[in-house]
């Protein structure tokens, strides 16, 4: 795919959105890359971009994942078990995805975005939510396995799900499940990127620029959220809004191809 140079810098300036967005609250990245790769960027080959979206979030939560691991909010034996687990449902996620018709899928992600407005613009409820001290192996891989499925489907890091399968499944605190979440995004983003990328369906050159403009943002973000961990719900409110907006947009965009691929079957 050749990009013009406009479209290159466009890249690594969408990447530092994206950066920012999983360094300060462990999600948000693919729901904000998609719309940026196509009414931004101008990608229009819609498995493309779910593929390279897949990379480039990868790439940031891995990148990201070095500052929070410094500041000590890692827990990575939970980690791993929920990444390993959801790895293996990103790939049957992704083999499912690859058949529905893009525009279609597209569709689905604006409704999933939606629902992303919602879920973010609700505070969690730590109490309910870690009850029970410790957890479980099985019930932190079966977390893991649900939202890899849904990861590979969209082609998505799923850090908006992550967050609060980590605190359901372990009763950690939140800003140790901002930082955990970097690690399952990743393996999720790397393993929903190999299943694309053996069907030709990911640019490398765009999932390397969005890399250097996340490193910059991821850094930005993952500092923002130590000093404001517990008193962020404004900038919730407003990444709500925005996705919100989208989602509405691209629902409409592509409700047509949708509704045409049900009358087809």
């Amino acid at each position: 795919m050749i990009l013009t140079d406009a479209q290159q810098l466009l890249c690594v300036v969408s990447g530092s959105i994206v950066g920012f967005s999983l360094g300060l609250i462990g999600g948000g990245g693919s729901i904000l890359a998609v719309p940026l790769l196509i009414y931004v960027v101008g990608v229009r080959q819609p498995h493309v971009v779910i593929g390279t979206t897949a990379l480039a979030v990868a790439l940031n939560a891995f990148a990201n994942l070095v500052p929070h691991a410094r500041r000590d909010n890692v827990r990575w034996r939970e980690g791993w078990y929920f990444a390993v687990a959801g790895g293996l449902g990103a790939l049957a996620g992704a083999a499912v995805g690859k058949r529905v018709d893009g525009h279609a899928l597209l569709f689905l992600f604006s409704l999933l975005m939606l629902f992303v407005a919602v879920r973010m613009a609700r505070p969690i409820k730590l109490s309910a939510l870690a009850r029970t001290p410790g957890y479980g192996a099985g019930r932190v891989a079966g977390t893991g396995f649900g939202v890899g499925v849904l990861a590979g489907f969209f082609g998505i890091g799923g850090g908006f799900l992550v967050v609060p399968g980590l605190v359901k499944s372990t009763g950690m605190r939140m800003l140790e499940a901002v930082g955990t979440s970097l690690l399952a995004v990743g393996v999720f983003g790397l393993t929903t990127t190999i299943s694309y990328a053996a069907s030709g369906l990911v640019s490398w050159r765009i999932g390397v620029e969005f890399l250097f403009g996340g490193v910059i943002g991821g850094w930005a973000g993952a500092s923002a959220a130590s000093h404001i961990a517990q008193k962020g719900r404004l900038l919730n409110y407003i990444f709500s809004g925005i996705v919100a907006l989208v989602g509405l947009y691209m629902a409409a965009a592509y409700a047509g191809d949708f509704v045409a691929l049900l009358r087809s079957v």
